[in-house]
């Protein structure tokens, strides 16, 4: 029997309610008693001395049978002045407990819900705590790397949009604006181009003789809008076609609103005909120039033209006859320069074009030609050559790499992406728009992900604090656990003699 009495009871905590009920410790139905119970003590809270181990237990975890009866023994000192000479108390205060203990010991009804309340904490609350925890923590670590990312984001797009800025030659500022101010360097750098055209002298000639030689036809069709510039530079696209430099030109007027299409006095206006010559991926299109489609004999002053265009000669008797060229109803004089024929060879899209498909063609000449001096050449093509003429003979690789050099300079210069984009704010408007856009888009986005990123570091801080804040929360129920076990395990084992009692599986 003394082997016996020292054999500890362990009993599995989540079966720690049947095994009251299995061996008669308490009811089986001993809820409904509980909620009354319960009842009787909210109605007790109400009126309850200002002591500070009173509100330690009341604060922070649920009220039980043993909370009950270290209250009633504070009442004891508290409510001493209304003890009657039968050890009695009038105060209804502690009425009010008393009768709160008895209801829980009737039938053992405080045990039951001891059970109950340890249960709960033990595979309930402890475990939802911990676990909210460890969430709090998680999210923190998840919002810090989000948070890292869309700094990291922000900080590419800001880098694309530097570099952008960079690429189109601007400070970022003030995109519109600088964007429009970049056409100020157009002007100088076709001017520096023709000028430049003018070193152009020997690879055109050579071009000329061995087409002459090869082809047996007229060298003057080989590259004639290059030839032009090389001779007279930079132009106006009337003295191209025409032929002769045409005694005023007539620029469209200018408007300092827009800069795409206003420049200061003696720069581009590209008006309405570089727009009308890009297509949606920035190529150009050929350029349509209205022609005299019809002509008008003898007709006066007063005369109503009909048709697009027309030619007017009108002249008094006696005085020399001028000729007017009719366009769209509006008359040109022989020798002014309106409209795109105002306008210099490299500063028209078609023209330009032109120019840089003839420098494309002297390129691939020139390349071929080297190539032929450093391949063996057999007595068919030494004989064949033989009557060349001597240009073709004195041509050595140094002299025809210095003309290819100049050759791909110039053409670097103008199909450079700059340029490119030069060309293109100041033949549309709409393409300033839609380059402004792109960049205040990047900015925008950029700015987006820097206040997503600091919305995810506040979340962060939060979810960390909230997991600060449960954690003296779990503190408590834990002790509070612990100490209703060892109670439960007291209690118990006077039950049976003092036998020791041991509630396994509690993780305290």
């Amino acid at each position: 029997m003394q082997d016996i009495q020292n054999v500890p009871i362990d009993i599995q905590t989540s079966r720690l309610l049947d095994w009251l009920v299995d061996r008669r410790h308490c009811p089986l139905k001993w809820q409904s008693k509980v909620l009354h119970i319960r009842e009787k003590i909210n109605q007790a809270l109400q009126d309850m001395p200002e002591h500070d181990e009173i509100r330690s237990l009341l604060a922070g975890t649920y009220i039980n049978y043993f909370h009950c009866m270290r209250i009633v023994e504070i009442l004891k000192g508290t409510e001493a002045a209304t003890k009657n000479l039968f050890g009695r108390y009038s105060s209804q205060r502690m009425k009010d407990w008393q009768e709160i203990l008895s209801l829980y010991q009737a039938d053992h009804t405080y045990l039951a819900e001891c059970g109950s309340l340890l249960v709960r904490n033990v595979s309930y609350e402890i475990p939802a705590l911990k676990k909210q925890m460890s969430r709090c923590q998680q999210l923190g670590v998840e919002c810090e790397r989000r948070a890292e990312e869309c700094l990291h984001g922000a900080a590419e797009q800001r880098e694309q949009y530097h570099s952008s800025c960079k690429r189109y030659g601007i400070k970022g500022e003030n995109i519109r604006k600088e964007l429009q101010y970049l056409v100020r360097d157009i002007p100088s750098l076709l001017r520096q181009v023709g000028s430049d055209t003018a070193a152009l002298l020997s690879a055109i000639r050579l071009y000329q003789a061995c087409v002459g030689f090869v082809c047996e036809s007229s060298p003057e069709q080989a590259l004639p809008l290059l030839r032009h510039v090389q001779d007279r530079g930079d132009t106006t696209v009337y003295e191209w076609r025409v032929g002769e430099v045409p005694e005023k030109v007539e620029r469209p007027e200018l408007e300092e609103a827009e800069l795409p299409q206003s420049a200061g006095e003696g720069e581009i206006d590209w008006g309405n005909v570089g727009e009308q010559n890009l297509m949606p991926d920035g190529s150009e299109t050929d350029l349509e120039i209205p022609g005299a489609e019809d002509i008008a004999w003898g007709a006066t002053a007063d005369t109503e033209m009909e048709g697009a265009d027309a030619i007017v000669w009108d002249a008094e008797e006696g005085s020399p006859a001028e000729i007017i060229v009719v366009e769209a109803g509006n008359a040109v004089p022989v020798g002014v320069a309106r409209g795109a024929d105002a306008l210099t060879v490299l500063e028209n899209p078609e023209t330009r074009n032109l120019f840089v498909d003839e420098l494309m063609e002297l390129e691939v000449f020139l390349s071929q030609w080297l190539l032929g001096l450093d391949a063996d050449t057999d007595i068919v093509t030494v004989t064949q050559f033989q009557s060349a003429p001597s240009i073709l003979h004195a041509q050595t690789r140094q002299k025809v790499e210095a003309m290819l050099s100049v050759v791909q300079d110039l053409i670097g210069r103008l199909t450079d992406v700059r340029v490119r984009h030069l060309f293109l704010i100041l033949a549309s408007p709409r393409y300033v728009d839609r380059v402004t856009d792109l960049l205040r888009q990047r900015l925008s986005q950029a700015e987006l992900l820097e206040r997503k990123s600091e919305a995810w570091v506040e979340r962060g801080k939060a979810a960390l604090e909230e997991g600060e804040c449960l954690e003296p929360k779990l503190v408590l129920i834990q002790e509070r656990s612990k100490e209703l076990q060892g109670q439960i395990e007291t209690d118990l084992s006077r039950r049976y003699n003092n036998r020791p009692v041991k509630l396994m599986g509690t993780g305290l």
